[in-house]
């Protein structure tokens, strides 16, 4: 059992021992030797002797939460995101259904949870955001603390976007006969029909109708396209995509749009501006709120006809399927970025914990809900999507879709043919609204904590700096929302976070396994709960993550294939800026690893060995620094 001995007052000799005016005593252990320093807060006993927790200047008095479920909430809420809706189902459907579960708690167990559970655990060891602590694991590879906040940026621009469309439905959604119900809207083309229940486009031959056209001069059959009233308004009455000309040519301002977007922001900036104790408590509405929808729809749709179809199909088990490498790399890509490591986001919100909080309990608990939530909606989904499949008479193949037209055309679809259906409606964009707003606090509260830890003076003025960061994102997310946005946050949504985020977190693991060491991250771990992380957990980190992270990269770049938004190619020029977003926040961790190794003085060698030890002390600034004045001493990190 761990002893802890507060830095206070009355802490009698060991208070006295951690506050002697020697600033650095060398005592021999019987394993290592530990240093004692006059900014120690906290000296903890564990199995490799006496540990002592450092704090730097101003993290003495650093926040916490109110209360442990605002933190559990907040980490459950930016893991429960969009994703989980519209996404997971779908891949179950089309991996093999229930079999697809096999690979996917292999990833999890193999990959996401252990990735998971050290990013809460570095945030709360180190208690400081991104920047600044990947500057402290290893001072080397602290480029992965801006490159990460650098992704959570651009993320932010796009997924704030996809939100405001939710905003546009549930606004949209108070009237008596939903606008997406019917085709005498003026947004409406002569080729929208009212009984069709596939969401997308439907092939006029497929329902046995032709139309001859002159073409060419030459009597020639013409394959068109009728829409359902669903698609029709998402693209051309709200988006207004018929409006644009492509990428380069994105025409007007939607207002309506920009009006959502900036109310998105309003609420982002009043519950961020604070800081935790003001988004603690909203998240206790934006977390819990899609729950108790999911279980509404969860009854309504089990009372459907076909929802049973839609079951069956969702989970019947095809083993066939599980030697198809798609399904592998499929369930691995939907572990990671449904858990999602790498954006700093994890890292910030834990390091807000008191210092002795179990994070590995906190790790298994949040990671299960979020799994278990994704299950969960897939029978949600489907059940709604076997209703839609009976009551056009089709096959399910026909109407299951994922992503955005899962939820901005399918799900409305089928909720205008329900009795009472402006309240499922409201309800079910009230759901979205929800579930994208706490990922973006999460998204927000990473930059604004890295930033604002790497540069103290921000933290003076949070509500000015929180202010500026929204209003920029405002700003430049106009062009998201003008008549061709949606071209603009398809490019944004390929290239911003894909690659970029799952090269940062193949360096995340290399700097915590390989330069930090395994065994001295098991020590903070213990001397944090107690517990020393098994031979699982650093089998893991060590050799099973890195692998799992490389294994999606590869494939992903085999797999690669250029933007499109349906029929809509994008021009190379686009493709080639989208490459170029990317590459911007990964060079940030070679560049400041190059950065590093020039304002630190000595030999190449001695640098490259300094640098990969960690530190409490900010590397870089100083230009004059010397490896060898210094001796490149392992100050603060189980000392």
């Amino acid at each position: 059992m761990k002893q802890e001995f507060q830095n206070n007052s009355d802490s009698g000799h060991v208070d006295q021992a951690v506050s002697d005016t020697r600033t650095d005593q060398q005592c021999n252990g019987d394993e290592q030797a530990y240093i004692l320093h006059p900014t120690a807060t906290k000296l903890v006993a564990s199995s490799k002797g006496v540990h002592i927790l450092m704090a730097s200047k101003g993290e003495e008095k650093r926040e916490t939460w109110n209360k442990k479920i605002d933190f559990l909430l907040s980490v459950i809420g930016f893991a429960v995101d969009l994703a989980n809706v519209w996404r997971f189902p779908f891949l179950c459907y089309k991996n093999g259904g229930g079999a697809f579960l096999i690979p996917y708690a292999m990833m999890l167990v193999f990959g996401g949870v252990p990735l998971f559970f050290m990013e809460l655990a570095l945030g709360q060891f180190y208690r400081t955001g991104p920047i600044t602590c990947w500057g402290r694991i290893c001072p080397l590879f602290k480029g992965i603390g801006w490159a990460v906040v650098l992704i959570a940026f651009y993320t932010d621009f796009f997924y704030n976007v996809v939100i405001a469309w939710s905003l546009h439905f549930f606004f949209a959604s108070f009237t008596s006969k939903l606008p997406w119900d019917t085709c005498d809207n003026e947004w409406n083309t002569p080729l929208c029909s009212e009984g069709l229940m596939n969401p997308s486009r439907k092939n006029l031959s497929d329902v046995n109708m032709t139309l001859y056209a002159n073409v060419t001069g030459n009597n020639s059959a013409v394959e068109i396209q009728r829409t359902s009233p669903a698609n029709e308004y998402f693209e051309r009455g709200m988006l207004q995509l018929h409006k644009s000309g492509g990428i380069f040519a994105i025409g007007k301002i939607n207002w309506q749009l920009m009006l959502c977007l900036l109310g998105v922001y309003l609420i982002c900036y009043f519950s961020l501006w604070k800081g935790i104790h003001t988004s603690g408590k909203v998240v206790w509405f934006t977390a819990l709120f899609p729950y108790v929808v999911l279980a509404i729809l969860f009854v309504r749709g089990a009372t459907l006809p076909g929802a049973a179809d839609g079951v069956k199909y969702y989970l019947t088990p095809n083993f066939t399927k599980m030697g198809e490498s798609e399904v592998w790399i499929d369930a691995a890509t939907q572990v990671f970025f449904s858990l999602g490591p790498g954006f700093g986001v994890l890292l910030a919100f834990a390091s807000y914990n008191q210092i002795n909080n179990n994070v590995y309990r906190d790790a298994l608990i949040t990671s299960s809900v979020n799994c278990l939530t994704s299950f969960f909606s897939g029978f949600v989904i489907f059940m709604i999507l076997g209703y839609m499949a009976d009551r056009a008479q089709v096959d399910i193949s026909k109407v299951a879709t994922e992503g955005p037209g899962l939820v901005f055309e399918a799900y409305p679809l089928a909720i205008s043919t329900l009795p009472g259906s402006t309240f499922w409606a409201l309800i079910f964009f009230l759901m979205l609204l929800t579930l994208g707003l706490d990922s973006s606090f999460g998204g927000s509260e990473a930059i604004i904590t890295g930033l604002s830890d790497e540069f103290p003076r921000l933290k003076n003025h949070r509500e000015i700096f929180v202010a500026v960061l929204f209003g920029i994102y405002f700003v430049v997310g106009l062009a998201f929302v003008s008549q061709g946005g949606a071209y603009v946050v398809t490019l944004m949504d390929k290239y911003a976070a894909g690659y970029s985020i799952l090269f940062a977190v193949f360096f995340e693991t290399l700097a915590v396994s390989w330069a930090y060491g395994v065994d001295r991250f098991s020590d903070d771990i213990e001397s944090m709960i107690g517990i020393r992380p098994g031979l699982y957990w650093r089998i893991t980190w060590k050799f099973l993550a890195p692998i799992f992270i490389l294994f999606i990269i590869c494939f992903g770049i085999i797999n690669y294939t250029p933007v499109t938004y349906d029929e809509y190619v994008y021009p190379w020029p686009a493709n080639l800026i989208g490459w170029c977003i990317a590459l911007s926040s990964v060079l940030c961790i070679p560049g400041f690893a190059l950065y590093q190794m020039t304002t630190v003085k000595g030999t190449i060698k001695e640098r490259f060995l300094f640098l990969i030890k960690p530190t409490r002390d900010t590397i870089g600034q100083d230009e004059n620094y010397d490896v060898r004045e210094n001796g490149g001493v392992d100050v603060g990190v189980n000392v």
